[in-house]
């Protein structure tokens, strides 16, 4: 009984010890642990060296993980995972790869960070350096630890339909596929800079603190409408809709006065994001007609700023993900 036990430790100790040397980088940023390792739905805790903190990402895995696939990043929105509103609580993200050979790594946090990297620590939000974390610290470990392909494609909404784009521009290697569902692109100029104000306020953080003042350099330089030609090459999938009341904003008969209001808040709040998310979204798809760059565009004549449509984006998108990184 002592051998068998003895080697059932020896063995685990040598397991435990090849993943953390195998999933580090040179940077500095690792794995740190695995929560439920071998299930299908896992939590990933990795510590970037960047930003000097471990940042937990929900992994969805194929049933079968016996061959290398792809990954599919997918962002949330402004709360950054961190609260209900994220695709794990709101949509049947589990379900629907359920039969899809793809691992899905979507980091639970990040919140009013438009996962980028700020000029300067925030008061509020700390250090901040989401790029790096996404482009260069994290797809190694990822690739490591998961058997991955090395093929990306990458999508986000609301606030990290924006960041996606960025993304996808700064490291053209590192991803196929972009989708950018009811997000702003032009940041750079006064309804896309209002935008992110009004984001970063509901955290009391700094616009300035991100990418300075209004005409600073880092302004344009995460503009992907002005730097849209970047784009060339990816396959592209953009969506909004007029903010009009939708299929999702129809109340069942005899709704509590509870949901009659949080439903008037959708239509009148949501409906008013999703107007100027519907704007950008538009001079976005003719910015890039302009460039011959081919998207595919879905403008819905009617829907709100809400995660039933963004759903429905996730399915639509997905076929032109799964052919442009090589998977079913």
């Amino acid at each position: 009984m002592f051998t068998l036990r003895a080697a059932v430790v020896a063995a685990l100790t040598l397991v435990l010890s090849a993943t953390s040397i195998g999933a580090a980088g040179a940077d500095g940023s690792r794995l740190d642990r695995i929560e439920r390792p071998g299930q299908r739905q896992q939590m990933l805790h990795v510590y970037s060296a960047a930003m000097d903190r471990v940042i937990p990402l929900q992994v969805i895995t194929p049933h079968d993980t016996s061959a290398p696939r792809p990954t599919l990043y997918l962002l949330n929105g402004a709360g950054g995972g961190e609260d209900v509103a994220n695709w794990y609580n709101q949509t049947d993200i589990v379900q629907f790869f359920g039969d899809k050979n793809v691992n899905v790594v979507t980091p639970a946090a990040g919140k009013f960070s438009y996962y980028t990297d700020w000029l300067r620590d925030d008061p509020e939000l700390g250090r901040n350096k989401w790029q790096t974390f996404l482009t260069e610290e994290l797809p190694p470990i990822i690739d490591a630890t998961l058997n991955t392909t090395g093929v990306n494609a990458i999508a986000g909404l609301s606030m990290s339909a924006t960041a996606v784009l960025n993304l996808a521009i700064a490291a053209p290697d590192r991803y196929r596929a972009v989708g950018a569902y009811s997000g702003c692109a032009s940041v750079d100029d006064p309804l896309g800079r209002t935008a992110v104000e009004l984001v970063l306020a509901r955290a009391g953080a700094d616009p300035a603190n991100m990418w300075g003042a209004p005409g600073d350099p880092a302004w344009r330089a995460n503009d992907p409408y002005l730097n849209a030609e970047r784009l060339r090459g990816k396959t592209i999938y953009l969506s909004s809709a007029t903010g009009l009341p939708g299929a999702a904003e129809a109340l069942p008969p005899g709704a509590t006065p509870g949901k009659v209001i949080g439903m008037t808040d959708q239509i009148l709040l949501g409906g008013a994001i999703e107007v100027a998310a519907n704007q950008c979204t538009q001079r976005l798809a003719a910015r890039l007609a302009d460039l011959n760059i081919p998207a595919h565009t879905e403008f819905r004549p009617a829907g709100t700023h809400t995660w039933k449509y963004w759903e429905q984006d996730l399915h639509k998108s997905w076929p032109l993900f799964a052919e442009a990184i090589g998977t079913e």
